[in-house]
């Protein structure tokens, strides 16, 4: 495979774009940590489940923290890639690209992950609610 630029550049607006999204996500857990911890210090209450809740929000938090570090590997290796073609060393841009590559789908995957999680999350909330059927 022939490695210039233009391939590259089909990660410049990906990375970036994945980046916002994990962050996003890792707003929103920390005011639900935040919210979480205000319920517990000041009113007292303790939610059903709380616990797992706690366990959940704690691996989630793990996996969009490596997610975002895999994210910032692969934009760190997509420039490193971009300074090795600049330096016309292509044997060494491809193994750094290979390893941006390796580096997203790293990240897609622990994004994934978290997801799961998320959903195991919701579940929790549900589980004190009965659900009558008809």
């Amino acid at each position: 495979m022939n490695i210039d630029y233009t391939v590259t550049a089909l990660m410049f607006p990906a990375i970036p774009l994945i980046m916002t999204v994990y962050s996003n996500r890792f707003h929103t857990l920390s005011a639900l940590i935040r919210k979480l911890h205000d319920e517990y210090v000041f009113e007292k209450h303790i939610p059903p489940e709380w616990e797992k809740q706690l366990i959940n929000l704690s691996h989630r938090i793990n996996y969009l923290k490596y997610a975002i570090g895999s994210a910032s590997l692969g934009f760190l290796f997509n420039m490193v890639t971009v300074l090795c073609l600049y330096l016309d060393t292509i044997l060494t841009a491809r193994l750094i690209f290979a390893g941006c590559c390796i580096s997203m789908i790293i990240s897609i995957l622990l994004f994934l992950l978290e997801i799961f999680l998320s959903t195991n999350a919701l579940k929790l909330h549900l589980s004190d609610m009965k659900i009558n059927e008809k």
